[in-house]
């Protein structure tokens, strides 16, 4: 079998392939402390399961329109004003199954071959396989620990060009949980508004923020109209295998978003859709709950790691990812990352698996229990001991 060219061009995930080598060990017997997946280890709240059961029972069951339900999108739209400040019709807004067909379309609608995309590195790595996929050029800007993993201005006008297309950011962000400030907004609002360039904005770590509020780059003067707005109900409110997702952005691009989305999965599940509206609507306690819970395991496990000889460690401001420098350990970090697995049994990435400019540093997801992020702590401690 000769598969096309594009193929040779994807990319994937190397946390599910860490997750596949850490179920390994385990079925040998293997004691493995989870921290490679980004997946809140919380249940989904019990009101989003009752209105999806509800809305089973009572016949969501069937086609949808492929942007979504109207009400859904309404909902999205309402939410969008309160949470972001900007105002927002409902055929501006395109729900999808999950985060990743916004990355995938919106580049797919936007980028012809040899057009630029600058992307931020270390970063989600599906970014740069989705700009390579469709033969676009990817366009890294450096995320470096001196200014807590925020991108600099000075360097992302150096890297626009006449060719270049799009911008993502990412904010809270993962891998770093660097998170922008408003004046890093508004220089990266400038440069995209003179040069006329699209701007998606990764928010699904809206939420989960410890410090200050959650600012959106589409709510800036001029933006709305600059800018792919991603968003999805993984993280926030626990529900990562429910696949639901949205991208806000203007109702003609939507259209085009919406085309590809009767291409490929005709529509996103119906009575998923309900839930989505519960989520949004309903009490945010359990979500709130969870992000506290974040906010106390962030400072076990940073603490933790700083008291590793060879290893430190930013506090991170978002997300529930931290991502020490290990560059004192004097072990290159993918081998490091391997050794911890096999030998202390506990599954964390490397920065590489982000990016080039990962490399010197690790992923930790601490969406895990205190107990387990202490014990994994302490077996990395011995085992670099």
């Amino acid at each position: 079998m000769q598969l096309a060219k594009r193929m040779s061009r994807l990319g994937t995930e190397t946390a599910f392939d860490v997750l596949a080598r850490a179920k390994q060990l385990e079925a040998e017997g293997k004691p493995v402390i989870h921290l490679e997946i980004g997946e809140p280890d919380f249940d989904t709240p019990q009101h989003i399961i009752d209105a999806a059961c509800d809305a089973l029972n009572s016949g969501w069951t069937h086609y949808g329109p492929s942007a979504g339900d109207p009400e859904f999108r309404a909902a999205i739209a309402d939410h969008i004003q309160k949470s972001r400040g900007f105002p927002v019709a409902p055929d501006e807004v395109v729900v999808v199954p999950g985060g990743k067909p916004i990355i995938y379309w919106g580049i797919t609608a936007l980028v012809d071959p040899g057009d630029e995309v600058i992307y931020p590195n270390p970063g989600f790595p599906i970014y740069e396989s989705m700009i390579n996929f469709v033969g676009g050029k990817p366009v890294p800007i450096p995320l470096r620990e001196e200014i807590e993993f925020r991108l600099d201005v000075n360097e992302l006008i150096d890297l626009v060009t006449d060719k270049t297309k799009m911008i993502i950011i990412n904010s809270p962000h993962n891998p770093t949980s660097g998170v922008l400030t408003h004046e890093d907004l508004a220089a990266i609002a400038e440069i995209a508004l003179e040069h006329d360039i699209m701007v998606l904005s990764d928010e699904p770590y809206e939420l989960v923020l410890y410090d200050g509020v959650h600012e959106s780059i589409a709510a800036l003067d001029g933006m709305k109209e600059h800018t792919i707005l991603l968003d999805c109900f993984s993280k926030t409110y626990a529900m990562t295998g429910w696949r639901l997702g949205y991208g806000v952005m203007n109702k003609e691009l939507a259209a085009q978003i919406a085309k590809l989305q009767t291409n490929c999965t005709s529509c996103t599940t119906s009575f998923v859709q309900r839930a989505g509206i519960a989520a949004l609507q309903g009490p945010m306690e359990p979500s709130m709950a969870m992000v506290a819970e974040f906010k106390k395991r962030r400072d076990v496990i940073v603490d933790g790691l700083n008291a590793i000889p060879g290893i430190s460690c930013l506090r991170p401001h978002g997300a529930f990812y931290v991502f020490p420098n290990v560059t004192g350990t004097g072990v290159d970090c993918r081998e490091l990352a391997d050794m911890i697995l096999e030998e202390a049994s506990v599954a964390v990435l490397s920065g590489t698996a982000f990016g080039q400019y990962g490399e010197g540093y690790l992923r930790l997801s601490y969406a895990n229990s205190v107990e387990n992020i202490n014990e994994a702590v302490d077996r990395i401690h011995k085992l670099l001991s």
